[in-house]
Formats: C-alpha cells, sequence, structure tokens
C-alpha cells in the first residue's frame, strides 16, 4: 500500500508525538499572529472565538496527510484546498500566494524546531524530508514560486520572515484570544514555549524577552516523560474539554508505524 509520507519517515516521528506537535502550534501561534495575512483568519472569525477548536481541527488534517494511504492524504490536501477556496469565493479575493507559502515555511520550520527541542538534531537527510512532505503537499494545492530544496527554502524562510510579519491590532486581539480561551496559567506556559521555539525576528516584534525558567521546564517536561508522568502533565497544560484530542496526539510508538 502507497501512503504520502512512508511509515518509516521522521516526519511520522515528529507528528505522531502529542508533545511535539503542541509545540509545533505553540510557535506557530505567534507566528501566525505576526502574519500580515491574519486578516484572513479574522475573515471567518473560527481562530478567535475559539483558538484551541481551531488547533485541533488543524492537528486533524496534518496528521491524516501524514499517517494516511495516499489518496486518502490527497482527499486530505484537496478538502484544505476547497476549504480556502471557499473563504476567498465569499470574500471575493485570493489569498495571497506568498500567505500560504508562509503557512507551509511555518510548518516546516516548526516541526524541525520542536523536534529538536525535546529529541534530538535532526541530520540534513532528516530536514530535507521533513521539507519534502510538505513541498508535496504544497505542490499539489497549487502554491507558486515554492523552494525547490531546503537550502532555498531556508533562504525564503528567512525573507518571509523579515518581511511578512507586523505586530497590529489583529496580533494584539489573538493574543488576548489566546489568553481568555487558556487561562493566565495555560497562557503563561504557551509563552514560555514560543520563547523556546520561536525566531529572534518574531521573538523581537513580539516582546516576548528571554527566561531563565525556560529551559529548566523543558527539562522537567522531558524528566516527566521517564517518570511516566507525561500524560498528567499535559493534562494540566491543555484543558480538559480537549482530553479525547490531546490522548489521541499520540500514536508513535517508537517502532514504524
Amino acid at each position: 500500500m502507497k501512503y504520502f509520507v512512508s511509515k518509516n519517515s521522521i516526519v511520522r516521528r515528529i507528528w505522531g508525538n502529542g508533545d511535539t506537535i503542541l509545540l509545533i502550534f505553540a510557535g506557530a501561534s505567534a507566528e501566525f499572529a505576526l502574519n500580515k495575512a491574519v486578516d484572513w483568519l479574522y475573515f471567518t472569525g473560527r481562530l478567535p472565538s475559539d483558538p484551541l477548536k481551531r488547533l485541533f481541527s488543524t492537528v486533524t488534517y496534518a496528521r491524516q496527510i501524514v499517517f494516511s494511504e495516499y489518496n486518502e492524504a490527497m482527499q486530505a490536501i484537496d478538502k484544505i484546498s476547497a476549504i480556502h477556496k471557499g473563504v476567498e469565493h465569499s470574500r471575493g479575493k485570493n489569498i495571497p500566494d506568498w500567505a500560504y507559502r508562509d503557512v507551509l515555511f511555518m510548518l516546516i520550520d516548526y516541526s524541525i524546531r520542536s523536534f529538536e527541542l525535546l529529541e534530538q538534531k535532526l541530520s540534513a537527510s532528516e530536514k530535507d524530508e521533513v521539507f519534502n512532505v510538505f513541498y508535496r503537499m504544497g505542490s499539489h494545492m497549487g502554491v507558486k514560486d515554492l523552494p525547490i530544496n531546503y537550502q532555498q527554502w531556508q533562504q525564503m524562510r528567512n525573507s518571509s520572515i523579515e518581511e511578512n510579519l507586523l505586530n497590529g491590532n489583529f496580533t494584539k486581539d489573538l493574543y488576548k484570544q489566546y489568553k481568555k480561551h487558556l487561562g493566565w496559567f495555560r497562557y503563561l506556559v504557551l509563552k514560555q514555549a514560543q520563547i523556546l521555539l520561536v525566531p529572534d525576528k518574531v521573538n523581537e516584534l513580539m516582546g516576548l524577552g528571554k527566561n531563565p525558567l525556560s529551559i529548566p521546564m523543558i527539562n522537567l517536561y522531558k524528566l516527566s516523560r521517564i517518570i511516566h508522568l507525561k500524560s498528567l502533565l499535559k493534562n494540566v497544560i491543555m484543558p480538559s474539554a480537549y482530553k479525547k484530542e490531546i490522548l489521541a496526539m499520540d500514536t508513535y510508538s517508537g517502532e514504524s508505524l
């Protein structure tokens, strides 16, 4: 049986670990808020009205692509394209190509950053593999002017961070929504994770700064996995209403899936 992502791929290991997934979206949530195309997320109202629901919806699509048989993954990608086309039709204008690219770039970057923060450094071939999965996804969606390899992606990623981010009114409102839906403690944890994950430019624009407690917090979380407190801490970090979705994130067993 043919899969969109091979069973022994590092991408399956990254996206089969709930801890890594939560970090990916912790980092991306900062950059989403800063992106100059964030008004598109406000057009439907779904992200600001319930950012956690939007998070788990996005995770579901991403994991379907990563773990499904090839044709099912293609159907999931087509559905994502259709949803965006519907939004474009409703608004009467097209989402900029650079905005599509930026989302793919975030998925590549934070997949790598999150895994390396929690697990280990990725090899050059593993980074190529992460790039290739999301390149194929973007190519199937018809996203224009994609980089053709990881090295070119690095250059374009650096340029997009410098050109396409802005701390504006949508940014401030979205962070208010994060705090409202997470509560003050989980919101604090989110910002500590962002400090460890995001590129310097994102940190600068958000005014995240540095916190000497961030690294000890990550080390404590790693220790919790060794002494089997992982599920307990994850439930503390994420609201109980999403317990089922949180448990469903963990599918990687340490063996080929």
